[in-house]
């Protein structure tokens, strides 16, 4: 198998997959610290969803650590097969999530105006929280094409 840039056990992967966990978890922090997130079920969607990005990318971290570290490689088919499944959840669930919120976003700005009455504050941090899980999602797609083509390449 080809060693491409950010597959499992190379340098370049291990931070493709600690950019993956950090926006998440700065998702769901940012999301977690508004005010009334709870009251509406595309948000709660999102922190689960950033969970268990969150999960699978601090696993797959490391792993990479550890195929580093005893200099092991890592490119076995069946154990590439799995990280293309788990990559392609994870990311359609990912982008899932950050169009549903994101669309309840913008009818909570544009449409009802919902962020004049209630508070500006919270609508900004759903903003901000959105956005940190876009570019979530940007980095499970770079790993979802590597890991394609690298069990392609089988």
């Amino acid at each position: 198998m080809k060693v491409l840039v950010g597959s499992p056990g190379t340098v370049s992967g291990l931070a493709l997959r600690l950019g993956q966990c950090l926006f998440a978890g700065a998702s769901i922090g940012v999301m977690v610290s508004a005010l009334g997130f709870s009251n509406y079920t595309a948000f709660c969607y999102l922190i689960a969803s950033m969970g268990l990005q969150v999960l699978w990318s601090l696993g797959l971290a490391c792993l990479d650590v550890y195929a580093l570290r005893i200099k092991r490689d890592l490119h076995n088919p069946v154990l590439v097969s799995l990280f293309v499944v788990g990559d392609w959840v994870t990311a359609t669930l990912s982008l899932a999530a950050a169009c549903s919120s994101a669309g309840v976003t913008v009818l909570f700005i544009r449409d009802v105006d919902f962020c004049r009455t209630y508070t500006q504050i919270a609508c900004g941090m759903y903003e901000i929280s959105i956005v940190l899980a876009f570019i979530t999602w940007l980095f499970i797609a770079m790993s979802s094409v590597v890991m394609f083509w690298l069990l392609a390449s089988v």
